[in-house]
């Protein structure tokens, strides 16, 4: 059988691949962090290198993804996929590859796609026992397209509106969003005292999973050459910096997709009317595989496709879901020439191919440019609809065509204050008040945010308290962990808690004083943090109960605070618990203490674990900080685990002290130090 599915993946293979590459001509360079540093001739030779070494470090997410992506992760996964694989089918990728990939991705893109599916396939006919199931081989540049425009669907909120179609429920607030980003920020010579230029990368992402960061540094003789980070299965690098320029994203939430309402035939079934013409709904058939008895059957479920957009059905009638992520097929190949810009021109001038359909981005670069936009594809809609709930599809008047151009978007250039930051709040409050984009110049169908949050009020309070910064102050601001006054949360209001009188609320009197008495820092040796951390996660329950203004009051935070203090009495033993011991950061046999706490800027969320306490699941993940120099680029880094997802490594959890103790590594785009240093070389095969 191993050797049958061998021969069939070879064929195949080659029939796909316009050329073969070569292993001997790929160095991949493992640091003693275990992080590939893969050098090449081509960049097509990168990319098969890049496949192999994230599959020697995690080759069953990089399956997850593509199987999601393609409609087969029920095989793998049962009945909890079922609704993956029909949203795969739902927003009809296959038909955009069809009708696009010839035409829009350049030929120079299709070759670094080919060259890691060739690395892909070698590694699982190399490592049978690793492949989860043999439909997803041989892995093509169309698999990893359908997962892309899966993950940029989903990054769109198209997911967000597809469930609430099913549920009947069609109203949507941002504003309520309990953002859960990341964050970046930038500082140039007027801003610092060595007259050097600072970015942070500091992402908030799960720490797990198809959408945690893998890190790489990929070098080859045909311009690329970059240190920085991807999810599993991406081909090229997603955030990161070269020798020249650096670049951050964080979650930005403008309003980028649309449902509409058809207006259906009276008598006709499946004909809806646009103005004065009746059309006749599209239907197509998604088919999951489901297992009954061990045994792999086929079913298939229906959705429809108006002139708006792939289509459902609910109690109400017929919905259709539009978003431009839906007809724009480059954004891997746009993030791919990111990798390789040289400066703010040409950096710029990749951005206009609107390619990426959302996400903040931060920059820096060696000439000393810093720069930052709310970066999407936003439709140019019509006034006079509420755009941010459901619109009318009976009329063209609806049915946008086009986005905004870069130019049109909220951005600040080379700010007079020499400074930009975002923690996924408000574009109009990226910069000092002169710098900042005028919230009038933009329409309001837009969408943008216009709220702070806990992140985004600490981080201007500690920017604005320096008239000029160093090196270490930079470092001091991204891990900082201490709340602002009064709190400013984006999605909830607990003012209510520091407004009791603990001595009114003698049972719960020892845990609001600690609460109210502390300094608001979630550090791991803090017991107001613990108790402050315990609360939090009792509050989650009677959020959803909450009315629209999501408004915590005293008798509500009564009730989590007798909770917390049984939690604390049950669990530890007594009434004063250190955060560190309550939350936890955990990977196989190792469990260490950790900082932080949601909307803090070392945000960390997590979920119960086991005695009482919880584990980091989110939160800070992948930590790149760069600094121009005259002498060139210096880079560190840390990420949560270690490089590896085998529990047999020795890298799967050796950055977890680095991580917790608010250190990062030094890392290098020097060769020679990089072969130096290496701790393996060798190639891949």
């Amino acid at each position: 059988m191993i050797k049958s599915f061998h021969i069939v993946l070879i064929a195949l293979t080659s029939l796909q691949m316009t050329g073969q590459i070569d292993p001997n001509n790929i160095d991949i360079v493992r640091d003693k962090f275990g992080v590939p540093h893969i050098f090449t001739k081509t960049d097509a030779e990168l990319a098969y290198g890049l496949a192999w070494a994230h599959a020697e470090d995690d080759f069953k997410t990089i399956q997850q993804g593509y199987l999601a992506g393609n409609a087969l992760l029920s095989i793998v996964e049962g009945k909890r996929a079922y609704a993956i694989d029909y949203l795969s089918q739902f927003i009809g990728s296959e038909r955009l590859f069809n009708e696009k990939y010839e035409k829009e991705i350049s030929q120079e893109y299709k070759l670094i796609l080919e060259g890691y599916c060739q690395g892909i396939n070698q590694y699982a006919m190399t490592h049978p026992k690793k492949v989860l199931t043999k439909k997803l081989f041989p892995l093509t540049p169309k698999k990893m397209f359908l997962y892309a425009q899966l993950q940029l669907f989903v990054s769109s909120k198209g997911d967000y509106w597809v469930k609430n179609i099913l549920k009947n429920k069609l109203s949507y607030t941002p504003e309520k969003d309990e953002v859960k980003g990341s964050n970046t920020f930038a500082f140039n010579s007027s801003k610092t005292k060595d007259g050097n230029t600072y970015l942070a990368i500091n992402t908030h992402q799960p720490l797990d999973g198809p959408t945690s960061w893998y890190e790489v540094h990929l070098c080859s003789e045909e311009g690329t050459n970059i240190i920085g980070a991807l999810f599993a299965g991406s081909p090229n690098v997603l955030i990161g910096a070269n020798e020249n320029i650096a670049w951050a994203h964080t979650v930005n939430i403008p309003d980028k997709t649309d449902v509409f309402k058809l207006e259906m035939h009276p008598n006709k079934k499946k004909y809806y009317r646009v103005d004065q013409e009746y059309y006749k709904l599209k239907t197509h058939r998604a088919k999951i595989i489901i297992k009954v008895f061990g045994i792999p059957l086929k079913i298939s479920r229906k959705y429809f496709e108006s002139i708006y957009g792939p289509t459902l059905k609910n109690d109400n009638g017929y919905y259709s879901v539009r978003t431009p992520s839906l007809f724009e097929i480059k954004a891997l190949e746009q993030w791919w020439r990111m990798n390789k810009a040289k400066s703010f021109t040409e950096f710029y001038s990749i951005l206009k191919m609107k390619a990426l359909p959302g996400y903040n981005i931060g920059y820096a670069d060696k000439n000393d440019t810093i720069f930052y936009i709310s970066n999407g594809l936003i439709p140019k809609r019509r006034a006079g609809y509420d755009w941010a709930n459901v619109v009318p599809g009976n009329t063209k008047k609806t049915l946008w065509t086009t986005t905004y151009d870069i130019e049109e978007l909220p951005q600040v250039v080379q700010p007079h204050s020499g400074y930009f930051y975002n923690a996924n709040h408000s574009p109009f409050k990226s910069s000092d008040t002169l710098d900042n984009p005028k919230k009038s110049a933009f329409a309001k169908s837009m969408g943008f945010e216009t709220y702070d949050n806990n992140r985004s009020t600490r981080l201007k309070q500690l920017i604005d308290g320096f008239k000029k910064l160093d090196y270490n102050d930079f470092k001091d601001i991204k891990y900082d962990h201490q709340f602002p006054k009064p709190f400013n949360y984006s999605w909830m209001n607990i003012d209510s808690l520091f407004m009791m009188n603990s001595k009114n609320y003698p049972k719960v009197k020892s845990v609001l004083d600690q609460i109210q008495c502390w300094d608001r820092r979630a550090s791991a040796e803090s017991y107001g943090a613990g108790a402050y951390g315990i609360l939090y996660s009792k509050l989650r329950k009677y959020y959803k109960k909450l009315p629209d203004s999501k408004i915590f009051t005293k008798s509500i935070l009564y009730n989590a605070l007798l909770e917390t203090k049984e939690h604390m009495v049950k669990y530890f033993g007594k009434t004063e618990v250190k955060l560190g011991t309550f939350q936890k950061l955990v990977r196989g046999n190792k469990e260490l203490a950790v900082f932080g706490l949601p909307d803090v800027i070392t945000s960390i969320g997590s979920t119960q674990y086991n005695k009482g306490r919880t584990k980091v699941v989110s939160g800070e993940s992948y930590i790149e900080l760069v600094k121009f120099t005259s002498k060139g680029v210096e880079i560190e880094s840390v990420i949560s685990y270690g490089s590896s997802d085998d529990p047999d490594s020795k890298h799967y959890s050796d950055q977890m002290e680095l991580y917790t103790g608010f250190k990062t590594k030094k890392m290098t785009f020097d060769r020679e130090t990089i072969f130096a240093n290496a701790s393996r070389v060798y190639h891949p095969k």
